[in-house]
């Protein structure tokens, strides 16, 4: 993704992933840049393995714990999402405001999550099976297609532009700009001013970047349809380390989950993950089982087959180390340019999105002003 400022700048990205989006509408609706994103894949486009945004849960759940400028993030996306999520939000129907109940296996640092509306502990004697603690708050849910089209459609109105490009070396972008991968030799791009990295998985590969500390790390979940589940819950820790959640949707579908395996290049749902993630979940949330079950006996996994909307799996974009946010000065035999970047968020690129966005313009303001 690439700026441009009062001669139009540009930024430059290969994913159009949701830390892509924001941080591109942040920049763009700042006033004084013309952002064009340069990316291999959109939103509109039919799913890929190598778009991960598509296929996540996308519930805000911060694991920032003591970390401050994380936890500055993750409440900042929050406070956004918790607006945009209003009644009369900008974005309503993108979201669901619910109550969301967290179960623990081990002690968890809940420094972040306290700041959370309607925090509450769950009484023990309430606590699902094995589980050492639990705490209640409010939280939101992201429909994750859904939002990303609204994103990109907001980028669009606010002036942004994009081009579709396979990106090989970030030298193309640096020294060719969007120009570079559009044959319309009519159209015209000037030469970027600065380059916003959000690759995602792609830093691990791309010329220039090639940051080997990049892995990805498979995830596989259920979408059901199951209208009648109004609350989010979740599982974590434990001797297996598994995170098991139910994710309902604005839309009456409910996301649940999940894996976490690292190095796992696999793109298809296994069927064999698929019957533990619904076993794991029935264990603490059996009202995903349709009623006319639940009022008969105690539901089991083909109770809740026939309600499946679609398997899927995604590589979540994580990176050894933690987040990589910071303004880094490229240089090339042609010029010098101030890169900026935000990617390795894993699972909580949508928990992070709106405040690795502000930490992304931040940088990038300092960088030109220097």
């Amino acid at each position: 993704m690439q700026v441009f400022r009062k001669r139009r700048k540009s930024l430059s990205l290969v994913q159009v992933s949701v830390i892509g989006l924001t941080t591109a509408l942040k920049i763009q609706q700042r006033g004084g840049y013309q952002v064009t994103i340069v990316a291999e894949h959109f939103p509109t486009d039919p799913k890929s393995i190598k778009y991960a945004s598509h296929f996540a849960g996308a519930h805000h759940v911060s694991v920032a714990g003591s970390d401050i400028r994380q936890r500055n993030i993750d409440i900042e996306t929050f406070n956004t999402m918790w607006e945009l999520s209003s009644p009369k939000g900008a974005a309503s129907g993108c979201f669901m405001r619910l109550p969301q109940t967290e179960y623990h296996r081990e002690e968890t640092n809940l420094d972040t999550l306290k700041l959370m509306p309607n925090f509450a502990a769950v009484p023990a004697n309430a606590l699902a099976p094995e589980a050492i603690s639990g705490i209640k708050y409010d939280s939101v849910n992201t429909d994750a297609p859904i939002f990303l089209n609204y994103l990109l459609s907001q980028f669009l109105a606010s002036g942004g532009a994009i081009v579709r490009g396979s990106i090989l070396h970030i030298n193309q972008i640096i020294e060719g700009g969007p120009a570079a991968f559009v044959s319309d030799p009519v159209t015209k791009y000037p030469l970027p001013d600065a380059v916003v990295v959000c690759l995602g998985l792609g830093a691990r590969y791309l010329g220039g970047i090639e940051d080997k500390d990049v892995y990805p790390v498979r995830g596989q979940t259920v979408l059901l349809r199951a209208p009648w589940v109004k609350a989010g819950m979740s599982i974590s820790g434990g001797k297996e380390k598994v995170w098991t959640y139910v994710i309902p949707r604005r839309s009456g579908d409910v996301i649940v989950g999940g894996t976490y395996d690292a190095n796992d290049w696999y793109s298809l749902p296994r069927a064999e993950t698929t019957r533990d993630i619904l076993t794991r979940v029935l264990e603490i949330c059996p009202e995903i089982a349709p009623e006319e079950v639940r009022t008969l006996r105690e539901p089991v996994v083909e109770d809740v087959l026939p309600i499946i909307v679609e398997e899927s799996c995604g590589f979540r974009p994580c990176r050894k180390g933690g987040v990589r946010l910071e303004l880094e000065w490229m240089e090339t035999p042609t010029k010098r340019t101030a890169m900026v970047h935000n990617y390795g968020h894993g699972g909580f690129g949508y928990t992070a999105s709106y405040g690795s966005a502000t930490v992304s313009l931040s940088l990038l303001e300092s960088a030109l002003s220097s």
